[in-house]
């Protein structure tokens, strides 16, 4: 039967290991897809790595326009990264009526409302297990797997970088400067972290999730993200004498009025099976209602298990090549024109549990003050510790964790707290979920 004839833009790290991945697997591929699969050309600005990748089995150019506008090729991988050129290539792939597949999460989570529309209308599939989680098929667990379930809640670890750094911080006590500097020395953080650390690569992924989840449109400019960039050793480590770990969580829950949409650290009972997933991996929970929660762990990122889950793209598209477009699985799960108008509920309208430290003066009637002020807004106390100063100081640390609260009230709560004399500087905030089937 004729193989599949695919245009690979950029050979970089995920390019490199699609490659590789097809052409050590091609035989077994080839026995799932029911035809062959095959590079046929490759776009990179670097010529001379491409060829080396290779090795003259694939055509190689610098034009990737060349590519997508090529007769001869059936499926364009979009593995260049970013806003801009990425998305004309895609949308331009789509135009000449090419299949695409793409690890851009970024893209997706920005454009992928017009992306999707572009490919509906022109009947042509659009492949993106690799934009998250790497080699975890989460993207598929949620289109069909999961597909008679009313998804109630999305909880995941899905950047590795945060998460090695959260893991060292706790294991070793390191501050987060240190274990930042040891994570760019490994190849874990990039020479500007911005994305990883402050919550917005792992907004990016939550905001795809999310749409899948419960049919609504992408909205990453609605998703509210907060990075790891202020947490402690100190608080990591009162985290852990309280029974909880800190994570950088990204959520997504279907509540009565709207859906949340929410990237910040968060304490999560140490019991839970993805409290204990430490360094690079990454985890993914799913609540449904008929089947209970499901756990997806694995490698978020790296050569080949990205390739892993471009190539699972590519098998699909293969398989569903000749389909009636009427037919495929949708983009978002839901048929397009179902999708549903639920808005992103705003932060203040969150309710959750909180951790709460301050630096208090060592003195009778704080804690009463704090706990009155806590009280005028409802918001009730479900344990409570107060450090003993150390020798010579007249200061200490006390730390509330709440019951389940609204953000705004907490944040009323914080203003009075921070206001009292006897408060030296800022209240540290940290969310919890519990992460059970309620």
């Amino acid at each position: 039967m004729k193989p599949i004839n695919v245009g690979l833009l950029g050979i970089g790290t995920v390019g490199g290991g699609t490659f590789t991945v097809l052409a050590r697997n091609g035989e077994e591929i080839t026995r799932r897809a029911g035809r062959p699969i095959r590079i046929t050309v490759v776009a990179d600005k670097n010529t001379e790595l491409a060829r080396k990748v290779t090795a003259g089995a694939a055509r190689v150019t610098d034009d990737a326009f060349s590519v997508v506008t090529d007769p001869e090729v059936d499926i364009v991988v979009e593995l260049i990264g970013g806003y801009g050129v990425a998305r004309e290539l895609v949308l331009k792939a789509i135009e000449y009526g090419k299949h695409v597949v793409t690890a851009n999460k970024a893209l997706l989570a920005t454009h992928g409302n017009e992306i999707f529309a572009a490919a509906q209308k022109k009947g042509v599939m659009v492949g993106f297990e690799a934009a998250v989680a790497g080699g975890i098929p989460i993207i598929k667990a949620l289109r069909e797997g999961l597909t008679a379930n009313r998804i109630q809640w999305i909880a995941g670890i899905i950047n590795g970088t945060t998460n090695f750094i959260l893991s060292e911080m706790r294991e070793k006590g390191m501050s987060f400067e240190s274990v930042l500097a040891e994570a760019q020395k490994l190849g874990y953080a990039e020479a500007d972290p911005t994305f990883d650390i402050e919550g917005i690569d792992a907004a990016h992924k939550l905001s795809i999730m999310s749409a899948i989840a419960f049919g609504i449109p992408m909205q990453f400019d609605k998703c509210y993200t907060e990075g790891i960039s202020r947490l402690t050793r100190e608080d990591i480590a009162y985290a852990e004498q309280l029974g909880y770990r800190i994570k950088l969580l990204g959520i997504t829950k279907r509540k009565a009025h709207g859906v949340e949409l929410r990237v910040h650290p968060t304490l999560i009972p140490a019991k839970r099976l993805i409290a204990n997933v430490e360094g690079v991996m990454n985890a993914v929970l799913v609540q449904g209602d008929a089947v209970g929660a499901t756990m997806y762990y694995g490698r978020g990122a790296g050569a080949e298990p990205t390739g892993s889950s471009v190539v699972a793209d590519l098998v699909d598209i293969t398989r569903m090549h000749t389909a009636d477009p009427e037919h495929r699985v949708p983009h978002l799960a839901f048929q397009p024109d179902r999708l549903a108008d639920l808005p992103i509920l705003p932060m203040d309208e969150v309710e959750t549990a909180y951790y709460l430290r301050m630096r208090v003066a060592d003195k009778p009637g704080v804690l009463a003050d704090v706990t009155r002020i806590l009280a005028d807004l409802n918001i009730s106390i479900d344990a409570m510790v107060q450090k003993e100063p150390s020798e010579g100081e007249d200061q200490t640390d006390i730390i509330l964790l709440t019951h389940l609260t609204l953000e705004k009230h907490i944040n009323s709560a914080i203003g009075r707290i921070e206001s009292l004399e006897t408060v030296t500087g800022k209240v540290t905030r940290i969310r919890m979920e519990e992460l059970g089937a309620r």
